[in-house]
């Protein structure tokens, strides 16, 4: 891996049609490719390490968690910089999954987080966790990158087929001018909240109608986080963007159950009235 490199990939298991909504809430510049059956990828521009704000993996943990956040689809972040590397599976409202090697290859992160990366993904439970808990044991031949690029080989049994010349460990350039080659791939704009709540106001959300209890559970977790994100020195643009899309999706989801709820109550109370003797005749 080059040690001045930064860098993230970010691969949704979902159509890059079902992703594209989402993606805009990030604030962040980018290209968005076909990543396999039923894959994305998401390059991002990477402004918010290249300024030194904040280190590239708590940046990609939290788009990770903003993309993942109330959608029906994993997103796993592969993230490096000139010291480490390594992943976070983010999927719905449970905990992240997380491992990470230095950038020699050497193994930090905890062995029961890959057993429960297999679980969530449904990956094979002899075969493929096999090779996952490979890539925890010591291998003086295979350093950070060699190690993203074995998670990838054991995606690619899920379907994942990464554009050719997008690898972990690669330039930023590289790798978004090879993802805007893929056939397909698009550049989305981050444009935040705007977008966000035109696409959920006209029913183009990527979660589509949730209970009234999810989207108060969404609301009450998403305006803390965003609080939390907003108020770090420096703030946490990717954690900020999973908090705003929580609340976004809790207040709106809550605003449709009540325009719900009120539509039923006249339809219910004024759709019939009180005939002779007292019989309810529709009218």
């Amino acid at each position: 891996m080059n040690a001045t490199s930064t860098g993230a990939l970010l691969l949704c298991r979902a159509a890059p049609d079902a992703v594209a909504a989402t993606a805009r809430l990030l604030r962040e510049p980018v290209v968005l490719a076909p990543a396999g059956a039923g894959w994305s990828v998401l390059v991002p521009e990477g402004r918010p390490w290249l300024d030194g704000s904040e280190p590239v993996e708590r940046i990609s943990a939290g788009w990770a968690a903003a993309l993942a956040v109330g959608a029906p689809w994993p997103v796993i972040t592969l993230w490096w910089d000139g010291e480490r590397a390594g992943h976070v599976l983010a999927y719905g409202f449970r905990r992240p999954v997380d491992y990470t090697w230095l950038a020699d290859g050497t193994p930090v992160g905890m062995d029961e987080a890959m057993l429960t990366f297999a679980e969530r993904l449904g990956l094979d439970p002899v075969i493929d966790v096999q090779d996952l808990q490979a890539l925890t044991r010591p291998d003086p031949d295979a350093d950070a990158r060699a190690r993203l690029l074995g998670l990838v080989a054991v995606l690619a049994r899920l379907g994942l087929e990464l554009p050719p010349g997008v690898q972990p460990g690669e330039a930023t350039t590289h790798l978004r001018a090879a993802a805007r080659a893929r056939p397909g791939a698009t550049v989305v704009e981050g444009h935040g909240l705007r977008d966000a709540v035109r696409t959920e106001l006209l029913g183009g959300g990527a979660t589509g109608r949730v209970p009234r209890a999810v989207a108060g559970v969404q609301l009450a977790v998403g305006l803390p986080l965003l609080a939390w994100a907003l108020t770090r020195r420096p703030p946490s643009p990717g954690w900020a963007a999973a908090g705003a899309l929580l609340a976004l999706q809790g207040a709106l989801g809550l605003a449709r159950e009540r325009r719900r709820g009120h539509r039923g109550a006249e339809e219910g109370g004024g759709g019939a009235h009180d005939g002779p003797g007292g019989r309810r005749e529709a009218s």
